[in-house]
């Protein structure tokens, strides 16, 4: 009897235990983005692909900047969100290491540091580059011969008039304006700079667009879908100051655990958005107003991916 008794009750236990398993697993997938239109893009395609799959999710796209973003994923107030490989550089205080300049290479760092370090699984990058730039009025980039950084500096030194939106983080961040500065040996007042909140490109390059407030140029990503619409250039940068910014959904480890097929659904998405498909996305949300829900579902349904 005793021995009956004792199954039972490992039979109970081994029930509860399952239960509280399932209970896990069915907790709702956090789903976040920064605030800009990629962000909200790439937010939404991630959240419709877990949603696809029975995943119950929380919608937080568009939540904020990077420091805010990258703060409540590690305090497990966010639990998924789309991140860029060349940010591990300054998450980790490691600008110098040249392995951010490398795709594969600055993949494999970020992936192998924020595992140790946060719990944080970086899943299959999208082959793309979203690098930071500066973009300048293409009346202004045509008549001033302006193709380069370098072709900015020297306009710079010999007095042009020059006014860039741009946002706080970019202004401040080690690895963003300030490398420039310090890589092509020119300088910015501040009466030459337009600070704008958020980090919305297509704010900025809006306001270079129309001339806000004296601006005639704009901080601006490789994947922008709206320069070339607004009639603006991007300036090349021939010294490689810039890391390699490639776009990847990054969860929690303890996430990935209750639902280890994430990876799995995420990997042909992220696969196919290389540099021209993720600018025509975004040109879609920011040059012709559509809403960034509907332009991943219309994507994923094209690709037969929803």
């Amino acid at each position: 009897m005793a021995k009956l008794t004792g199954r039972v009750a490992g039979m109970a236990l081994a029930v509860a235990l399952a239960m509280a398993g399932s209970a896990q697993a069915a907790e709702p997938v956090k789903v976040g983005s920064k605030i800009d239109t990629e962000g909200s893009l790439l937010g939404n395609i991630i959240l419709q692909v877990l949603e696809k799959h029975g995943v119950k999710t929380v919608n937080k796209i568009q939540l904020g900047n990077t420091q805010v973003v990258r703060g409540a994923i590690t305090a497990g107030e966010l639990d998924i969100y789309p991140e860029y490989t060349g940010n591990g550089a300054f998450f980790f205080h490691d600008e110098h290491d040249p392995a951010w300049k490398n795709a594969q290479a600055g993949y494999e760092k970020v992936k192998q540091r924020d595992e140790e370090k946060n719990q944080l699984i970086w899943l299959t990058p999208a082959p793309a580059n979203n690098s930071w730039t500066i973009a300048v009025r293409g009346d202004v980039a045509q008549k001033n011969h302006l193709n380069s950084l370098q072709d900015l500096s020297a306009y710079l030194k010999n007095g042009g008039t020059f006014k860039l939106a741009a946002s706080a983080e970019f202004i401040e961040r080690a690895d963003a304006l300030p490398a420039f500065q310090q890589a092509y040996g020119f300088k910015l007042s501040q009466d030459q700079l337009l600070s704008l909140a958020g980090g919305d490109t297509a704010v900025t390059l809006k306001a270079a667009a129309q001339q806000t407030s004296g601006v005639n140029a704009a901080m601006a990503y490789g994947t922008d879908g709206p320069v070339a619409a607004l009639g603006l250039q991007t300036l090349s940068d021939p010294k490689g100051v810039q890391p390699i910014y490639a776009p990847a959904p990054v969860i929690r480890s303890a996430v990935l655990k209750a639902y280890p097929q994430i990876g799995d659904w995420l990997k042909p998405v992220f696969a196919s958005l290389d540099e021209k498909t993720l600018q025509q996305l975004n040109a879609r949300i920011a040059v012709e107003g559509m809403d960034a829900k509907k332009v991943a579902a219309d994507y994923l349904r094209q690709q037969k991916m929803l």
